[in-house]
């Protein structure tokens, strides 16, 4: 039996969890996937190739969750598998907090937006 196991077979090194360093090619299929996912962003904006605004907004978003993702498998190497799922927990934890934290923000400037007061000239006149 060689000193880096335990009797049960388990790496003590690595503490019997598979490290999943990213190889050459992953790095390189993340970098254009990357670049790729940036490009489209920017030429639907720079091109008004779209004419609703509100359109284009939900694309670019959309475009940069998948993003996010691309960026997570290939470079930060998160799976369900890694630290015995942990990682993703947490991740999927952030992801809520960050969810309600600007659910929240945008309710709450939209109600303050919703509910100022009309600043017209007659009541700007009438004003102390």
């Amino acid at each position: 039996m060689s000193q880096n196991t335990h009797a049960h077979g388990h790496d003590h090194h690595h503490g019997g969890h598979e490290a999943s360093h990213g190889t050459m090619k992953s790095y390189i299929i993340g970098f254009v996937l990357s670049v790729i996912l940036t490009a489209i962003p920017f030429w639907l904006v720079m091109s008004g190739a779209l004419d609703n605004k509100a359109l284009t907004a939900g694309l670019v978003m959309g475009i940069g969750a998948v993003q996010i993702v691309v960026h997570m498998i290939f470079f930060l190497h998160m799976n369900t598998r890694s630290e015995g799922g942990w990682t993703m927990m947490a991740m999927i934890f952030t992801i809520i907090i960050v969810v309600i934290a600007l659910t929240g923000s945008l309710w709450v400037m939209h109600h303050l937006n919703t509910n100022m007061m009309p600043a017209s000239p007659e009541m700007m006149r009438n004003m102390p």
